[in-house]
């Protein structure tokens, strides 16, 4: 039971989303680049130490998978579908509504034939894998990110008149993504799934239906994409879906249990692991990990990346407790709810905070997995 219980593969007992609280020097590095004060290079090479750092901080935290803590992007998912081809940046009228803020207006628009021929992130993931000797993984959108924000994508009707063709070019551009990545030498991979969370709040499911789609129709369409993303990788590949009702700034965009999504979760879709949110009850009960398919993984979201509060040891054995009800403590792990900066501007809480949370979930795996 012993080696079993500790997970030797990813993904690993005590694991995290993967985005990190950006540095000051990194954040003003930006800043000067965008006023064109230094040059490209001198960009990457200020990411390039920000981020040896930072892996460095994650190995000593104890952490088995390591990320560049999204450290050269402005956004969880914007900076990756700007790179495919057929997807252009937008600037949009206004942001997304949070619950305490407005985001940013920048989205995306389809201004051509969805594809994937070359992206920069492939040299990014590179980096990272030569700067590590442990797990490094790669965390990129689900395909439903360049569809899902409840203000509508601009597409171009003259290259998709319909909305199938799109899906199905988007499929196979992500088909192909993924296994650049493994070809790269990626064996750990994250998809980012908002959308399929966000398909749990009522509020949500009705702007979809006043824009003219149909949300009971989009769970499992969102499921398929990631089914053809995935469809191609090497045996020794494991991807994961991280489930989240939005982060920006340390505030929320829905709300709803997963009991909505449960068939698309994990009776339609493959993936290997999933990272829940359950740090709030806007996540709702742990019921629908009765249906999580044997050898496949929950890792559960038990502490807050929204705050910089510490949670007390016992209430989260109770928690981890409570799910395995559920389904067997074999299949469960330990992560924060989300990542600590899905956007440049991070989360409210200090990055001493972040490492604290980090160090004590690798802890704490220790004390329940052995």
């Amino acid at each position: 039971m012993g080696l079993d219980m500790q997970r030797t593969k990813p993904p690993f007992r005590a694991d995290h989303v993967g985005s990190l609280l950006r540095p000051a020097a990194l954040k003003q590095a930006r800043e000067r680049r965008a006023k064109d004060e230094i040059s490209a290079a001198e960009l990457t090479a200020a990411e390039d130490r920000a981020i040896e750092d930072i892996i460095r901080k994650q190995e000593a935290a104890g952490l088995q998978s390591i990320t560049d803590g999204e450290f050269r992007r402005s956004w969880w998912h914007l900076d990756f579908l700007w790179g495919l081809d057929g997807v252009e940046r937008h600037v949009m009228d206004s942001g997304i509504a949070f619950a305490a803020v407005t985001t940013r207006n920048e989205g995306v628009k389809v201004t051509g034939k969805i594809g994937f021929s070359n992206h920069p992130m492939l040299e990014h993931f590179k980096f990272l894998k030569a700067h590590t000797t442990r797990t490094p993984k790669m965390t990129i959108p689900a395909p439903s990110a360049i569809y899902g924000r409840p203000i509508g994508t601009p597409i171009d009707k003259s290259v998709y008149p319909n909305k199938e063709k799109m899906f199905d070019d988007l499929g196979q551009a992500y088909k192909k993504a993924v296994r650049a990545f493994a070809d790269a030498g990626c064996r750990y991979l994250q998809l980012d799934e908002v959308f399929i969370a966000m398909l749990c709040d009522p509020h949500y499911r009705a702007q979809m239906k006043n824009r003219g789609d149909d949300p009971d129709a989009l769970g499992p369409l969102y499921g398929d994409l990631i089914n053809t993303a995935i469809s191609d990788i090497p045996p020794d590949m494991t991807v994961t879906m991280h489930l989240c009702r939005g982060n920006y700034k340390s505030t929320f965009m829905g709300e709803g249990g997963y009991d909505a999504m449960q068939e698309v979760l994990f009776d339609r879709i493959k993936v290997h692991g999933y990272f829940m949110e359950y740090d709030s009850a806007r996540a709702g009960g742990f019921e629908p990990l009765k249906r999580l398919p044997k050898g496949r993984l929950a890792l559960l979201g038990l502490l807050t990346s929204k705050s910089g509060t510490l949670e007390k040891k016992d209430d989260i054995k109770r928690r981890i407790e409570e799910a395995a009800k559920f389904t067997d403590l074999d299949q469960l792990c330990l992560s924060p709810q989300c990542g600590f900066a899905s956007t440049e501007e991070g989360n409210t809480l200090a990055e001493e905070q972040q490492w604290a949370k980090l160090r004590f979930i690798v802890e704490l795996a220790k004390e329940i997995w052995g």
